[in-house]
């Protein structure tokens, strides 16, 4: 199953944990953009048609149904499985009929650590936004979720996970905060500052407190562990997504998107400022490694992968010793994390790459 991603970088406000490419820019450089995603578009060969869509960002929620209609009908006409729209909840929120999936980023329904991020919505406007979506006819809707933001305690997060538990999601993402120089939260805190609530964030062990706490109550509402971020019920798995993990095609259009075809990689330039000046907005293609990356993103997956007999003797040395340590398990011809293993999956991930 191929599919296709398109990055809309254009925000309403910058959130402080933000670390996409993304951000408030000039009204009047969204139609050079589009110019640009067109000709990006229209200028591929496409090796087979794709079967599903996600537009992320960004807000694109936000972006004139004509445009949207716009931007797909410069791809090749084919019924989507699944087609998705990222969305900030807000007033108002009306869906082109063209979608029919949306991902709310909540990420708290806790109003102080929603304003110490930037965001300006409200639990009540989250449930106006889902009743509004079930109106419209869209059943299949994700929820987002940060554990660790500034302020964040276990009592204000089940707060939040009792608002999931009213509104019935059949998906919700769960998030930990990740801290790096790319968004200004994860700045402070690394400059050891005090601005965006810097010194307000829970510490490592809270935040891995939280996760298993939202794993466990979503277990318990039917919303099941399929993906070490990602949750749903039985059927509304994201199709889009798991190509991303299940190594399938797709082919990423707009600012910082990335591709994978034909067995290759590349990544657009980042800022949408370089992509509307670019000739080729393509960075470098490199030759996927396939053994390699079966495991550092396979192993994500719930249901984890089925090396092949060469791979378990390649790697026999590193399973051995996770699993020793309680870390991976073997169910007949395929390999998992633990539990205990998802929490520490970055650095069980590394070592099954080349040196």
């Amino acid at each position: 199953m191929a599919g296709v991603y398109i990055s809309w970088p254009f925000c309403a406000q910058k959130c402080t944990y933000c670390n996409f490419a993304s951000g408030v820019f000039p009204k009047a450089w969204e139609g050079r953009y589009v110019d640009a995603l067109l000709r990006e578009i229209r200028g591929f060969e496409w090796p087979w048609a794709p079967e599903t869509l996600y537009i992320g960002g960004g807000t694109p929620s936000l972006v004139e149904h004509v445009v949207l209609d716009t931007i797909l009908d410069a791809m090749p006409a084919t019924p989507w499985t699944e087609a998705t729209l990222e969305a900030a909840p807000a007033g108002g929120l009306h869906v082109s009929p063209r979608f029919n999936r949306v991902s709310l980023g909540v990420q708290s329904f806790v109003e102080p650590e929603l304003r110490k991020t930037g965001r300006k919505h409200t639990a009540e406007i989250v449930a106006a936004n889902v009743a509004a979506l079930r109106a419209q006819g869209i059943e299949n809707f994700n929820l987002d979720l940060i554990a660790g933001l500034p302020g964040q305690t276990m009592e204000s997060w089940r707060v939040s996970l009792d608002w999931v538990a009213r509104l019935e999601p059949p998906h919700v993402s769960v998030y930990m905060l990740e801290v790096d120089e790319d968004s200004r939260l994860g700045l402070e805190i690394l400059q050891e500052g005090s601005r965006f609530g810097a010194r307000d964030i829970p510490d490592e062990a809270s935040i891995a407190d939280m996760y298993e706490y939202a794993a466990e109550r979503l277990g318990q509402l039917g919303i099941s562990r399929y993906e070490i971020s990602n949750f749903a019920r039985p059927g509304f798995e994201s199709k889009h997504n798991l190509k991303y993990w299940r190594q399938e095609p797709y082919a990423g259009f707009g600012a910082d998107a990335h591709s994978f075809v034909d067995g290759w990689r590349w990544q657009n330039v980042e800022t949408a400022a370089a992509y509307v000046e670019a000739d080729d907005p393509h960075g470098e293609r490199t030759a996927a490694n396939a053994s390699e990356e079966r495991f550092f993103v396979g192993l994500r997956l719930t249901e984890g992968v089925e090396p092949a007999a060469e791979e378990w003797e390649m790697h026999a040395a590193v399973i051995e010793r996770h699993r020793v340590n309680g870390l991976l398990e073997r169910a007949g011809n395929r390999l998992r994390l633990t539990p205990r293993g998802i929490l520490l999956s970055n650095e069980i991930f590394q070592e099954f790459l080349a040196p």
